[in-house]
């Protein structure tokens, strides 16, 4: 594991401090130390499931939640407002932020291994030892 120093440096799109990046397995993943918030570029989260199908299946089930009364948060690269997004169908909902442009999710901390528990796409657990490696507790 390696804490990035590219030449750009993101801010949280929640609490607006400098991101790191952390990488692990050639997936690079931007980190608030503040609120514990997640943000993958386009393609990372494939990369973090390793799994082509299960992948698409995830992103497809994606829907857009108009009347979702959450701030609208921006960003981090485009700075254009995100829209929520529902995962899956399970209760309680679960919505997330996702760039327009695709440029993105943001994920609230939690919430990414909220996904992978409900879609049970984590069986043998490489994930959540994964972020668990990364950040050095779970990220519950």
């Amino acid at each position: 594991m390696s804490v990035g120093c590219g030449s750009y440096i993101m801010d949280c799109p929640v609490c607006k401090n400098a991101m790191i990046t952390l990488e692990l397995e050639d997936v690079e993943i931007d980190h608030c130390l503040d609120c514990g918030g997640i943000w993958l570029d386009a393609g990372e989260l494939e990369l973090l499931l390793d799994e082509p199908d299960k992948a698409k299946g995830l992103l497809e089930s994606f829907t857009v939640d108009s009347k979702s009364a959450e701030v609208k948060r921006k960003c981090p690269i485009c700075d254009k407002k995100m829209q929520k997004v529902i995962v899956g169908d399970s209760e309680p909902t679960l919505l997330i932020d996702k760039c327009r442009r695709g440029d993105g999710l943001w994920f609230d901390k939690g919430e990414l291994h909220d996904i992978f528990d409900r879609a049970q796409l984590d069986e043998d657990n490489r994930i959540q030892d994964l972020l668990t490696e990364m950040f050095g507790h779970n990220q519950d």
